[in-house]
């Protein structure tokens, strides 16, 4: 099998502002063998990396004839005159290049060394070569041009892996290459030019990469070129994915070594490979046991990795509202057994007696797992889930105002305090459509509506609580799993330094944003008449009539037990009796709380890239990676908070049909 290589074309046009670039540049290796072109892929490293650097193999024959404008470094074009020609700059770049042949006895390190060298050689002296033999221990070229005496022959040296010119006839009889081929660059190549400004930008775009060598060298790269190369020089960065897997023993061992209490384990299938990983800080589960209300979150978040995978998380609310991160799974899918096997995992950190509400999707095995595992517990449907699958189950046409309506009215009757006003949400869906409205009849009510629901959920009717795990992990998803995971802890443990920070400023008793809320009702107070009606049951009265029950935190308005905060009609009712609206505030939105919820620290783990020691006890676990690839092109992207539920619908301007437009409408003119 042969090779060629194409060097520089230098075209006899004059250079003008019309013309992309009077000097071409198509450099490429074809059809390498096999193993010749393993090693050249696995060979990204490039010293000697600029920006006038020519092509590596390609990995496939499909070729396209592209045009290459060589650019000067910046510490150069900055004094050359605005007239320079593109072959005079393309010459000044070049001309380090011209030496890096010498002759007969020049020794190199290897092939690969061997073959750069080959190439700068060809760029500087303006011909264009083919390979002639190729592999790991000898090559041989000659130039292109048909009768040119040029040609050049080195082999491994015995015993080394030094690779030394034998043979070589420095003379041309032709004129360098008059035609150029077309090539495509390799991602190996690809990788070698992205290197340093990937180091700078970690989100460096495929798209942008294809603009930038497209604008710098005149290569015109297809998006997967640039992805591919992306992955190499990513990996070379990074480390590899592969090795990320098999030190996860070491990897969740020096995670309990170093923070003591916490939890994290994995799983490996029979074949060992991945499977799904758990982990939990003691700073995070002692924080949500001493200082968060019983309330959990489940979400999930798909992966963009080089594995994919799905990323499962458990959040809380902080006395301020805020995300609070109890426990992460890494798993191979989101499955009904992954969610069953996290929620035990979740189970063994928590050996708490509280019942615990928990805000998830209804599916994914979760409803039944939950119950399982955690007697006694409840679930309250994720209303965000339910209005999607509502809008997916809804048949017949419904325009887009219709649809919103219909939202618009579930979500006030999964707020709607009382099962009277609940009635009349449902009853407004009804007049809109008997299928939504059996729908939701039969969707378990007693499960996302306040006025059935008997957990504590607090208003927080969704659980985008894990909105938090997604932008970190969007920001360390193309990393190794080992390395995604330890960015997520850092920012775990940044989270809980700043809000511990934060809060020892605090002079308020009780958090900022519940302080707030709290002066909101305090103000609705000056209007109502408070009469005492026997023992420690007052009547308040004002635009409606409520009932305060002052011992048991209750009020008729259902505002103090789905909250945790005293409504209006408490607080006219405490202000009576001479007591402070403070003391009738649920614990879990002091001050003092919120300060014990971040008391204790994550500590960093060291050494978090280190390979598996030889010595260790887990050495025999092996670990590889899971049989599952991300597919080539951009991944498709999953948006979390609030967004547009429904798509907006055709509507005819002719019959004000749905569905169809006039130049479709069949109705008659």
């Amino acid at each position: 099998m042969t090779e060629e290589v194409v060097a520089l074309d230098v075209s006899n046009m004059p250079a003008s502002r019309s013309s992309r670039t009077t000097l071409s540049e198509a450099v490429v290796p074809v059809d390498a063998p096999l193993d010749m072109k393993d090693d050249m892929v696995d060979d990204t490293t490039y010293p000697d990396v600029s920006l006038g650097l020519p092509l590596d193999v390609v990995d496939d024959t499909t070729h396209v004839d592209v045009d290459a404008q060589i650019t000067m470094p910046n510490e150069i074009s900055a004094v050359l005159p605005l007239s320079i020609s593109n072959e005079e700059k393309h010459m000044k770049a070049a001309q380090q290049w011209q030496n890096t042949i010498t002759g007969v006895g020049q020794r190199f390190s290897g092939v690969h060394e061997f073959r750069e060298a080959l190439r700068k050689y060809a760029i500087a002296h303006q011909f264009a070569f083919r390979y002639k033999k190729n592999d790991s221990h000898r090559v041989t070229v000659k130039c292109k041009a048909e009768g040119c005496p040029w040609r050049i022959h080195a082999s491994r040296l015995s015993t080394t892996q030094l690779i030394c010119i034998k043979k070589m006839n420095a003379t041309h009889t032709c004129e360098g290459a008059v035609v150029t081929t077309g090539y495509q660059a390799t991602r190996s190549w690809v990788a070698s030019i992205i290197m340093e400004k990937l180091k700078v930008f970690p989100n460096y775009k495929p798209k942008d990469i294809v603009n930038d060598i497209k604008q710098e060298y005149g290569i015109q790269l297809n998006y997967f070129q640039a992805w591919r190369g992306k992955e190499i020089a990513k990996e070379q960065l990074q480390g590899s994915y592969k090795e990320a897997y098999s030190q996860l023993p070491f990897f969740c061992e020096k995670i309990m070594e170093t923070n003591p209490g916490s939890f994290a384990t994995f799983t490996t299938k029979e074949d060992s490979s991945f499977h799904r990983l758990f982990v939990s800080f003691h700073a995070s589960l002692y924080g949500f046991q001493q200082g968060c209300r019983p309330l959990l979150f489940l979400d999930s978040i798909s992966l963009k990795s080089k594995y994919q995978g799905t990323l499962l998380a458990a959040t809380a609310a902080d006395g301020d509202d805020g995300v609070f991160p109890v426990a992460f799974s890494v798993v191979d899918a989101e499955t009904d057994d992954n969610w069953h096997w996290f929620l035990l995992q979740l189970k063994s950190a928590l050996p708490t007696s509280r019942p615990i509400t928990f805000v998830a999707d209804r599916e994914k095995g979760l409803r039944e797992s939950i119950a399982e595992i955690f007697q006694g517990s409840f679930h309250g449907y994720c209303l965000r889930y339910l209005t999607d699958q509502l809008l997916k189950d809804l048949k017949g046409q419904f325009s887009h105002e219709v649809k919103r309506l219909m939202v618009e009215d579930f979500y006030a009757a999964a707020y709607a305090p009382r099962p009277e006003s609940f009635q009349r949400c449902l009853e407004s869906i009804k007049s809109i459509s008997l299928e939504a409205y059996n729908w939701l009849i039969q969707s378990e009510p007693m499960n996302w509506a306040n006025a059935f629901f008997q957990g504590a959920r607090y208003n927080h009717m969704a659980s985008n609580f894990g909105e938090l795990f997604y932008r970190w992990a969007s920001e360390a998803h193309e990393l190794p799993i080992t390395q995604m995971v330890d960015v997520i802890r850092g920012k775990i443990m940044e989270l809980f330094y700043t809000r511990r920070t934060d809060s020892n400023q605090w002079m308020t008793r009780l958090t900022p944003s519940m302080e707030e809320k709290l002066e909101k009702e305090t103000v609705k107070v000056r209007p109502l008449q408070v009469l005492l009606s026997g023992g420690n049951t007052f009547e308040v009265r004002g635009d409606t009539i409520e009932v305060v029950d002052i011992d048991h935190w209750d009020c008729s308005c259902k505002g103090w037990q789905l909250t945790g905060l005293p409504c209006c009609h408490a607080i006219a009712v405490v202000g009576c009796i001479g007591r402070s609206p403070y003391e009738y505030c649920s614990r879990y939105f002091t001050t003092e709380s919120y300060r014990l919820t971040y008391s204790e620290s994550v500590h960093p783990i060291p050494n978090v890239d280190r390979p598996m020691e030889k010595d260790s006890s887990l050495v025999a676990v092996t670990v590889t990676p899971p049989p599952t690839r991300r597919p080539p092109g951009r991944p498709t992207t999953k948006r979390f908070g609030s967004q547009e539920v429904v798509k907006r619908q055709l509507q005819c301007s002719r019959c004000k049909g749905v569905g169809h437009n006039k130049s479709t409408c069949k109705e008659l003119l």
